[in-house]
């Protein structure tokens, strides 16, 4: 699990095309001090595992699914990345519980600056709409924010001086890509809804026997 809090801007050395899929080498001096072999990071929001480890930078399989789902495809060597590691038990939650699961892609659609932040429109895909509510949590290219404005195919976020300056969304243009998770909880509460009335016990369910009386 992640917060989406960005521990640091960093940067693709080399990417190596493997059929349908790659290995990406990322340049990370902070989040690689401690990995190993078998570590997990986050890089634009996106889960990856570390197969190994040199001199600041690490390396890491993105598999077919992965380059469907999100915007890492795209990486080329020079192409700035957010990355954080995963939280650790007892440590502070700054942002939200961020499970590095990208739910799909959005559009960087407009800019507003203001005079020390900026609010971006991003296009928002159909099925990941109900889980967007305003004032509640996001992840955008591994960054959590709160949404300002939610609509049926956009929402809106302020970013303040140190996202702009930190992370990849300070430089992210219209019509550019970006990786959107939606909060986890939503989700499974839309499932428990879904299936509540047909779970063992509850109320109207049909026992085993027959219905309940």
């Amino acid at each position: 699990m992640f917060t989406g809090i960005v521990e640091e801007l960093g940067r693709v050395t080399a990417v190596e095309r493997l059929g349908d899929s790659c290995r990406l080498t990322l340049h990370g001096p902070l989040v690689t001090e401690d990995a190993r072999h078998g570590d997990s990071i986050a890089v634009n929001g996106v889960c990856l595992t570390v197969v190994d480890t040199a001199d600041g930078a690490f390396t890491a399989d993105v598999m077919a699914e992965t380059l469907h789902r999100t915007g890492l495809g795209a990486l080329v060597p020079g192409s700035p990345v957010n990355l954080e590691r995963p939280m650790v038990l007892g440590g502070r939650l700054g942002g939200h519980l961020v499970q590095g699961h990208v739910d799909g892609t959005g559009t960087v659609l407009a800019r507003t600056p203001g005079e020390r932040w900026e609010t971006v429109r991003i296009s928002l895909p159909a099925p990941l709409a109900r889980y967007v509510v305003e004032k509640g949590s996001i992840t955008v290219d591994g960054v959590s924010l709160t949404v300002v404005e939610a609509g049926d195919d956009f929402f809106t976020v302020s970013l303040i001086p140190a996202t702009l300056a930190l992370t990849t969304l300070g430089a992210k243009g219209p019509g550019e890509p970006v990786n959107l998770e939606v909060d986890v909880l939503a989700k499974y509460t839309e499932r428990l809804l879904a299936h509540g009335a047909a779970a063992p016990g509850a109320a109207g369910a049909e026992a085993p026997g027959g219905p309940v009386r």
